[in-house]
C-alpha cells in the first residue's frame, strides 16, 4: 500500500498522516488564555515545598503544578500529607502525587532487569491495582486532588469507578512519561480514556510534537530539562517554539542522575535527604524563570499563566 494512501486513511481516522513539518501555531489554550505553565517535579515533602515557595516568591516565578512525593505517597505520614496539601492550597498550586512505591519495589523481578523494564511499569494483578487505588484515596483524604498514573489500564479503571461513583471525580489524572506514548494515536487514546494531561518522551522533534497537538486537546507535559538516565538533555532554547506549536503545555523540570525507584543513583530513593531535594528544587525554580525570560524575549506574545488559575486541581483542606 502506498504511503500517501496510508496517510489518507490515518487522517480519516482523526490522526495526522505525517508529522507537522510546517510547524503551524496551535490555536488551543488553557482556560485562562495561557499557552504554557510551569511544572516542577520532585517536590518531596513539606520542607522541600517550603523552599520552593520561598524561591518562587523571591524570583516572582509562577509555579502551577507540583509532581510530588515521587518516591511514593505511602512513605509520608498523614501529618506530612496534610501539611503539604495545606501549603500548596495556600499558594494555589496543583499537586500531582505519585502513589506507591510500586513497581520498582515489587517482588516481581522482570521490571528490575535491564531488558524486562522495557515492558513498562504496568501494575501486576488485581492486588496491585487495589493497593495503588488505596494509596490514592489515602492522599485524597489528606486533601490532594491530583495523581500521576503509569498504567493505561488503571486510568480506564479509575474513570469507570468515577462513573459508578466509587472514586472521586474532582481530581487531575496525569499520565506519566513511563507509558511512553509518542504519537498522535497514543495521545488520542489517553485523551479518550480520560487523562487530564500526558507526558510524551522528551526527545520528540517539534514536527512530532506538533502532530500530537493536532490530534488532541489536553495539555502536553513537555520535558524541558531531564535526568542523565533519560538522556540528560536541556531544551531551554526550544521553549518558545514548543509553547507556540504545543499550546497548552506544561514545561517540566526534572534534572538529576536518575529517576526510577531502584535505580541506584535515583533522586527518589527514600533515603535521599531533604537538603539535597531543597538544593535542587531552588535551582529548578531558577531555571523556570530563565525559560520564562527566553520566551518573553523571543515570542513576547506567548502567554504564561498567572499563579493559581481557577482550573487547577488545587488541594482541598
Amino acid at each position: 500500500m502506498k504511503l500517501h494512501r496510508v496517510s489518507q486513511a490515518m487522517e480519516k481516522a482523526g490522526v495526522p498522516g505525517r508529522d507537522a513539518y510546517d510547524l503551524p501555531s496551535s490555536d488551543k489554550r488553557f482556560p485562562d488564555g495561557g499557552s504554557y505553565r510551569i511544572e516542577i517535579s520532585g517536590v518531596e515533602g513539606p520542607r522541600v515545598l517550603e523552599a520552593l515557595i520561598d524561591e518562587r516568591r523571591r524570583r516572582s516565578v509562577p509555579v502551577h503544578r507540583l509532581i510530588s512525593l515521587v518516591q511514593g505517597g505511602i512513605l509520608f505520614d498523614e501529618t506530612e500529607l496534610r501539611d503539604f496539601a495545606q501549603m500548596a492550597a495556600e499558594e494555589r498550586m496543583e499537586v500531582v502525587a505519585v502513589p506507591g512505591p510500586r513497581n520498582g519495589w515489587d517482588i516481581g523481578r522482570q521490571y528490575a532487569s535491564s531488558e524486562g523494564m522495557r515492558s513498562g511499569m504496568h501494575h501486576r494483578g488485581s492486588d496491585e491495582l487495589r493497593k495503588v487505588i488505596a494509596d490514592m484515596m489515602r492522599m485524597y483524604d489528606a486533601g490532594i486532588r491530583g495523581f500521576m498514573l503509569v498504567d493505561e489500564g488503571l486510568l480506564w479503571l479509575v474513570k469507570r469507578m468515577q462513573h459508578q461513583g466509587s472514586f472521586p471525580a474532582d481530581v487531575a489524572l496525569k499520565i506519566s512519561v513511563w507509558t511512553s506514548h509518542s504519537s498522535a494515536a497514543g495521545g488520542r487514546l489517553l485523551e479518550e480514556l480520560g487523562a487530564s494531561s500526558f507526558n510524551p518522551p522528551g526527545d520528540l522533534t517539534l514536527p512530532q510534537l506538533c502532530s500530537i497537538r493536532q490530534a488532541v486537546s489536553i495539555p502536553l507535559d513537555f520535558y524541558i530539562y531531564t535526568s542523565i538516565s533519560f538522556g540528560g538533555f536541556n531544551r531551554f532554547y526550544d521553549a518558545s517554539e514548543v509553547a507556540r506549536v504545543c499550546s497548552p503545555c506544561y514545561f517540566k523540570f526534572e534534572p538529576g542522575p536518575a529517576l526510577s525507584a531502584g535505580g541506584g543513583q535515583s533522586l527518589y530513593q527514600p533515603w535521599v535527604s531533604d537538603e539535597e531535594h531543597i538544593h535542587l528544587v531552588r535551582k529548578k525554580v531558577k531555571w523556570a524563570g530563565i525559560v520564562r525570560d527566553l520566551i518573553d524575549e523571543n515570542e513576547p506574545e506567548i502567554k504564561l499563566s498567572e499563579q493559581g488559575p481557577d482550573d487547577l486541581c488545587v488541594p482541598k483542606t
